[in-house]
């Protein structure tokens, strides 16, 4: 497979074995996820995100395949939208929204399907397989049909119409499974007879490797006093957003391109908070959630997979984690959406509730430049912010 110069292969993030580009699921010797490798002093800082290349490709000295043989749709340089009646509700100097739902299929996942299914295809690897939530069979589905190769994608059954939908109109298969996302999740082995190419997130080396092109772009965008913003707020849920964009900021101090990691806040709902729970406890590892119950299908995943990665990278970028009840998001993304133009679905809404929470207890103050991560498409889930305001009499 032709890969970049600054790719050095594959690391365990469990046992620390390595691996070539030829490996493409967990680690064999431990079952650990794997992660991608580069050689810094093999990246020109003065010419990062200076190639002619689309999107996060842009960024390709520190991606693993060229964009020559990507199989990309432009996903990436997303917009950062500044939003000045929310600084001042917040009480920050800035905030920005870093709308993801501006990728080809509305979700930061277009970011590392990419690069997960330009792996898959240059070996010629069917049927491709994943469990999801929502977005990233769809994402799946989307990229799996440039390269005509066969795809599934199991959901729970409460995932929205519009991603049930899509699947199927990018040339998907989709088996839609009762209970929620950890049934689809058992049921991918169950009922696929043959072998198959998982792209599950954190068995795909490439999907949290891609998200953290998202940091990239802060720096690019210029808009900050100092390099970087002050602070940037996620929502998590599979962890994968937290492991990239963590990754990606200190990528960027590695290479002297920024001074200082921003502060990283993950925000979960309180009525599935498994990553968040593990990490104000101080524990090195994440417990499945026992009841999950939140309205935000994309965030309740209560055994994240790579919810041990997210605690991991929270602690090497010196991170924080906060829970926020479901009526705060769906307000949240209301209130922005209806003050700032901006889209945003309960996920992002999640993040948003987040910032006001941070606002709140001071963690925020007035000389913060903020970034808020919406991490897709507000008209994915239209009816469950409808519903919201149906609920309060609108």
């Amino acid at each position: 497979m032709q890969t970049t110069d600054a790719f050095d292969g594959l690391a365990c993030t469990g046992c620390e074995e390595t691996f070539g580009v030829g490996e493409h699921g967990r680690c064999p010797d431990c079952g650990a996820p794997l992660t991608p490798t580069y050689d810094l002093d093999a990246v020109d800082p003065a010419a990062f995100g200076d190639r002619d290349a689309p999107g996060q490709y842009r960024f390709g000295d520190l991606l693993a395949f060229p964009v020559e043989s990507a199989i990309t749709a432009g996903e990436g340089d997303t917009p950062l939208v500044r939003t000045d009646r929310l600084a001042d509700e917040l009480g920050v100097a800035a905030a920005f929204v870093k709308d993801e739902g501006r990728n080809p299929t509305g979700t930061f996942v277009d970011r590392g399907m990419s690069p997960a299914v330009t792996a898959a295809a240059e070996r010629g690897l069917e049927p491709l397989a994943l469990a999801a939530a929502g977005n990233a069979g769809q994402s799946a589905a989307a990229y799996a049909g440039r390269t005509d190769l066969r795809s599934y994608a199991f959901v729970p059954s409460r995932t929205a119409f519009s991603n049930k939908a899509m699947v199927n109109v990018h040339g998907g298969d989709m088996r839609v499974v009762g209970g929620r996302y950890g049934d689809a999740a058992d049921a991918v082995g169950e009922q696929l007879a043959a072998e198959y190419h998982s792209l599950q997130e954190f068995t795909t080396p490439y999907r949290h490797d891609g998200a953290k092109t998202l940091a990239y772009e802060l720096l690019d965008a210029g808009r900050f006093d100092g390099d970087l913003p002050d602070a940037v707020v996620v929502p998590a849920s599979t962890g994968e957003l937290v492991v990239g964009v963590a990754r990606g900021l200190r990528d960027l101090v590695e290479l002297d391109l920024a001074t200082e990691v921003p502060d990283v806040y993950a925000v979960q709902p309180a009525g599935c908070a498994p990553i968040a729970t593990a990490h104000e406890s101080g524990a090195d590892t994440v417990e499945p959630w026992a009841t999950p119950d939140t309205i935000v299908g994309e965030a309740e995943i209560d055994a994240p997979a790579g919810g041990d990665r997210a605690l991991a990278a929270l602690r090497s970028v010196d991170g924080a984690t906060v829970t926020v009840e479901d009526d705060d998001a769906l307000e949240s993304a209301v209130t922005v959406a209806q003050s700032e133009v901006i889209e945003v679905g309960g996920a992002g809404g999640i993040a948003l509730a987040g910032a006001w929470h941070l606002a709140e207890t001071g963690d925020l103050t007035g000389e913060d430049e903020l970034v808020i991560v919406n991490p897709d498409a507000g008209v994915k889930t239209p009816d469950v912010l409808r519903s919201h305001l149906m609920g309060k009499g609108i």
